[in-house]
């Protein structure tokens, strides 16, 4: 085997160690991750970009423009019945996703940057969090003495909480 093949070899392995996933905390309490595949961009928005909607679920904060697209904004830790953002805000930290060709724009407290881990690392949450929350988990991974709940993006964004009359 040549070196440069050692070389590549090592290079897939690497690439292959883990998934990427973008860390964030919901609220004070709780940090989750969500995988990369699903997650188009993380921005900061000033809270007048948002525009409120008349007689919508709580956890839906409004419409905003996202290039050049109208996308639903949603407080997120509301969505899954954590303690609520601080309302005094005056930049939304917002998590574009996309799921097949719908887009929702999902409001945490803070964007902490990207992780990798592998299918391994992630475990069953039943157990370990509220029963409410199970629905909307791949799972869950203890990282350096905190749990993650691993977000699953096909359930939030097809959430009856969204899409109730």
């Amino acid at each position: 085997m040549t070196s440069s093949k050692i070389t590549s070899s090592l290079q897939q392995t690497q690439n292959n160690l883990g998934d990427g996933y973008l860390k964030f905390q919901l609220n004070q309490q709780t940090a989750a991750v969500l995988s990369m595949k699903h997650t188009q961009e993380a921005i900061l928005v000033p809270v007048e970009s948002v525009t409120s909607m008349p007689n919508m679920a709580d956890c839906i904060l409004g419409l905003m423009n996202w290039r050049s697209r109208i996308i639903w904004v949603i407080d997120l830790p509301r969505m899954l019945n954590l303690e609520s953002l601080d309302n005094r805000q005056r930049q939304y930290n917002v998590i574009v996703i996309k799921v097949e060709s719908l887009l929702l724009g999902l409001v945490v407290q803070e964007i902490k940057g990207t992780t990798k881990f592998t299918p391994d690392d992630i475990h069953s949450p039943i157990g370990q969090v509220a029963s409410s929350l199970v629905p909307y988990l791949c799972g869950c991974v203890v990282q350096q003495k905190e749990i993650l709940l691993v977000l699953d993006a096909p359930p939030i964004v097809q959430s009856s909480i969204l899409h109730s009359d």
